[in-house]
């Protein structure tokens, strides 16, 4: 063939390149959703066309993610159901069709990650034709369609977790939707904040990359979302009030309803101070009637945030459409959450999108020395239903606090232990192992045993005695924990994670697993719990109960383990970069009870009593019950308890909890 003769697939080439040379499209991402988005009944309450009139707050955000908007770094802090995933789902359809490039998406963890692929984006892709034809549907040989991973003409999309460095730095990235970045851990493998990781890929992109960072806040001073949201613009979207036509943003503070009755919920115009009822919100929020975004920020601040590419929205439930979160049901969220931080804590994120001050102060030793009540260390509670225990080693002990769990995760303290020994040689570890198999006399006449004993293995003098011990008793009831940074209280136990260890000389690499745990969710979980005020004698004749998360302590603990519980307090320190931050600091010297509190509570965690439902909680109670009556029946006698004897059966954590009962 001469040179002067056209080679084989010219045309192809020829058309690739002018696609290279083409200027990104003009069209918006809100009008793409609404041509080409077809919401799934696989992933969604309302499937069909998708239609941002539903939504009308998010067309902005949606537009702002488009390539042609100037904004580099697009900031959402919102509350629960009011179509954010759906509008990042758009901004992700688009860009597969329009604006080709290499995209990550990152959820807080890998299994989230996978779940979204399955639950959203794959339907994402399905439901929409002109999807449907650039992504190829996943095949067991087609590697360039995964759970997380979805090739097509001029890109892909990676789907990793923020837990995962590997995945952060995959690839370089054009564009990038950070989800849920509250619930990102503070650093990933030790390679620093998986934000600034994630952020990191898109320098070869320059001004053409852009970020979405979309999250429910969660504590004031720890949330992420709130720190991004502060250097933006503050966008809030205002709505005309029915009656006057005075522009507003909504405000919980102005949602009115009589006492005890929550369905009559109006909002009270900050105008005219007139009643609107809820009905009048689809009217409210049409931009057609001049509802629109606008920067609350001040002048200045909306300058230089402007100067540097950065936009910010917030949302709250109050916008939620009809159908979705009515002002009745806020209302009501918000009057049974009255009395309960907890709850009250979930309402401010997940309905308002605002953050949750924490009340960092340590709470009144001698109050909780004063309100001890009567019934002896080591024993059980009707109450508590199932043990774990939290171990904190030092150089001379180890100090073991067991603590028995009930409904709605009201605890009580039921023994304290102190194995003394240098934790260098062998006699401390083996009076630890018969720990394991110690039992404790319940209320019901039965034995309980441990389902789960926390050890720290943080202090790097004793990690390799502990991660020792750990490999010498399994399986059993022990696990290692390491402390990390963080108020991820969606995962606030991570893992299990590898760690290398050396027996008899030889390196054996992933030879034990340990578990990562956020200690700083569970001592502002325990705090808030410390403070709740003891029911009164006839609060609980009438059967009110005790408040969720109670913390009972016995007539036998003393002021030293009081203090060392109350031992350190949540402060607001100032980062090097200026940020504000949280961090809990030792008041006073010793805080092993807090310590081993926070591991009894992880391994409780772990065994997943937070999603026990009724069902769960009264077959143990039957458990319980059926064994205090064998105990009986063994002893010969009804009044008296015996103490059976023997070891605990191998394998017993799997044969199912009935083990946990002698």
């Amino acid at each position: 063939m001469s040179c002067a003769e056209p080679f084989a697939g010219a045309a192809a080439l020829a058309r690739a390149w002018s696609a290279g040379l083409a200027p990104d499209p003009a069209l918006s991402v809100s009008d793409w959703a609404d041509a080409h988005r077809v919401l799934s009944s696989r992933a969604a309450s309302e499937a069909g066309p998708y239609r941002t009139a539903r939504t009308p707050y998010m067309r902005a955000i949606m537009d702002a993610l488009g390539p042609h908007h100037p904004a580099k770094r697009v900031v959402f802090m919102k509350s629960a159901q009011v179509g954010a995933t759906e509008a990042g789902n758009n901004w992700l359809g688009y860009c597969i069709h329009m604006a080709p490039g290499p995209i990550l998406a990152v959820q807080p963890t890998v299994d989230l990650a996978k779940r979204l692929s399955q639950q959203r984006i794959d339907p994402l892709i399905e439901e929409s034709p002109v999807l449907r034809e650039r992504v190829a549907p996943s095949r067991s040989r087609d590697a360039g369609n995964t759970v997380l991973a979805k090739r097509f003409p001029g890109g892909q999309m990676i789907l990793t977790g923020a837990n995962s460095a590997v995945g952060l730095r995959s690839m370089p990235a054009r564009w990038v939707f950070l989800d849920e970045v509250d619930a990102y851990p503070g650093d990933v493998d030790g390679e620093g904040d998986p934000i600034a990781l994630a952020e990191a890929r898109t320098a070869s992109f320059g001004h053409r990359a852009k970020l979405f960072l979309v999250s429910t806040p969660t504590i004031k001073g720890a949330s992420r979302i709130e720190r991004e949201w502060e250097l933006t613009d503050q966008n809030r979207y205002h709505v005309p009030c029915p009656h006057c036509g005075g522009l507003q943003w909504l405000r919980f503070e102005r949602l009115r309803w009589e006492k005890g009755r929550p369905e009559t919920a109006v909002y009270i115009c900050e105008h005219c101070e007139a009643a609107i009822e809820e009905r009048h919100k689809p009217q409210m929020m049409a931009e057609e009637n001049g509802a629109r975004w606008l920067p609350t920020a001040a002048p200045d601040a909306v300058e230089r945030a402007r100067a540097l590419g950065i936009v910010g929205f917030h949302i709250s439930g109050l916008y939620s459409p009809l159908g979705w979160r009515s002002w009745a049901d806020i209302a009501r969220i918000w009057e049974e959450a009255q009395g309960n931080d907890a709850a009250l804590k979930t309402a401010k994120n997940t309905v308002l999108g605002e953050t949750w001050a924490e009340r960092g102060e340590a709470p009144d030793w001698q109050r909780l020395y004063e309100r001890r009540e009567d019934w002896p260390l080591g024993t059980a509670p009707e109450g508590a239903l199932v043990l774990t225990a939290g171990a904190d080693v030092q150089r001379d002990r180890i100090e073991v606090d067991v603590w028995g769990w009930g409904r709605r995760l009201e605890s009580w303290l039921v023994d304290h232990v102190v194995i003394e020994g240098d934790t260098g040689g062998a006699e401390v570890w083996q009076e630890l192992t018969r720990f394991l198999d110690a039992t404790w006399p319940h209320e019901s006449g039965a034995r309980m045993r441990l389902a789960r004993l926390a050890i720290d293995a943080g202090d790097g003098l004793t990690t390799g005695a502990v991660y020792a011990w750990v490999r010498s008793v399994s399986p059993g009831p022990a696990m290692a924990v390491k402390g990390v940074p963080g108020f991820d209280r969606a995962a606030p136990v991570d893992g299990p994670s590898h760690a290398d260890v050396t027996e008899n000389g030889r390196r054996l690499r992933r030879g034990v697993r340990f578990w990562k745990v956020a200690g700083a969710v569970f001592k502002g979980e325990l705090y808030r719990f410390l403070r709740q005020p003891v029911p009164t004698d006839e609060e609980l004749a009438q059967g009110k109960g005790w408040p969720p998360g109670f913390v009972h302590l016995p007539r036998g603990v003393t002021a030293e383990w009081l203090r060392q519980l109350t031992a350190e307090q949540l402060v607001t320190v100032r980062t090097r970069t200026g940020f504000a931050k949280l961090e809990w600091q030792q008041i006073r010297e010793r805080n092993e009870a807090l310590d081993a509190r926070v591991y009894a509570r992880a391994a409780a965690w772990l065994i997943g009593i937070d999603r026990w439902d009724e069902a769960r909680w009264v077959d143990l109670e039957a458990q319980l019950v059926e064994a205090g009556a064998r105990e009986a029946q063994l002893a010969g006698d009804p009044s008296r308890r015996g103490r059976p004897s023997g070891r605990r059966p191998t394998g017993w954590f799997g044969d199912g909890r009935r083990e946990w009962f002698r």
